[in-house]
């Protein structure tokens, strides 16, 4: 059997209804490598999602050899070919990637501005904050948005995380009072000593668990009211800000 009849027989697997042979199939054409990438590709664009995803991971098995088509696959015309070829990217987790999946982010279709929201997530290079900053006012994407540039932590980020502190939406401020503390400027401390008085328990419970990273003292006074929090991780939480910024209970 040449090459060429066995990649054929091993595309019909992936349609198998059998799990099984469907992840043999998977393996067998990632060892086949490049040979069979572009069929792999073509079937990207398959209406059933199950046969996408099985395609998508022979493909990443193929390795570093594949990025580059994967990227040119970004421009494809078909959302599902974008979509599944911004996640492969992801997987393989190599930088050539960042550029071509920020431009993803404005992509026009929603699925896969989500993909490359999650692939710049794994492939974590801070080369993408500025363009996942401009995301955080995409309203289908900003709480992932948001958690990846929680993750990265880069300062270039805090003026837009401050600005989701300050917003509607409360995932987007959970994740904003976390970053916030992590990435550690000081330009924070404001917004975060407000966000002890957000109606979400877990935005208060990140914001007193930054401001004590930060380290302000100012924000010993705002703290204290939360030692009766309605929240016990809240009082938890308050009681280890505040002891690390040094503050005592009277006897």
């Amino acid at each position: 059997m040449s090459d060429a009849e066995r990649i054929e027989q091993l595309i019909s697997a992936l349609r198998d209804e059998n799990e099984a042979l469907r992840s043999h199939a998977v393996a067998s054409l990632g060892q086949m490598g490049m040979e069979a990438l572009p069929q792999l590709i073509g079937m990207l664009e398959d209406e059933d999602a199950v046969i996408r995803e099985a395609t998508t991971s022979a493909i990443v098995r193929i390795g570093p050899e594949a990025v580059e088509p994967l990227i040119e696959a970004l421009q494809e015309d078909g959302w599902s070919v974008r979509e599944q070829a911004a996640s492969a990217l992801g997987k393989l987790k190599d930088p050539r990637a960042v550029e071509p999946l920020v431009k993803a982010l404005k992509d026009r279709d929603g699925a896969v501005r989500t993909a490359a929201v999650w692939a710049l997530e794994r492939v974590g290079d801070p080369r993408a904050v500025p363009g996942l900053v401009e995301a955080l006012g995409d309203s289908l994407v900003r709480e992932d948005v948001a958690r990846v540039l929680k993750k990265i932590g880069d300062a270039r980020a805090v003026d837009a995380l401050i600005e989701g502190l300050n917003g509607n939406n409360w995932m987007v401020r959970r994740h904003a009072a976390e970053a916030l503390g992590k990435i550690g400027d000081p330009r924070g401390v404001d917004s975060l000593i407000g966000a002890l008085q957000d109606e979400d328990w877990l935005v208060r419970r990140n914001a007193a668990e930054s401001l004590a990273r930060l380290g302000d003292k100012r924000a010993v006074d705002p703290l204290l009211p939360l030692l009766e929090d309605e929240n016990e991780m809240v009082q938890e939480t308050v009681e280890g800000a505040l002891s690390s910024l040094g503050w005592k209970p009277k006897e």
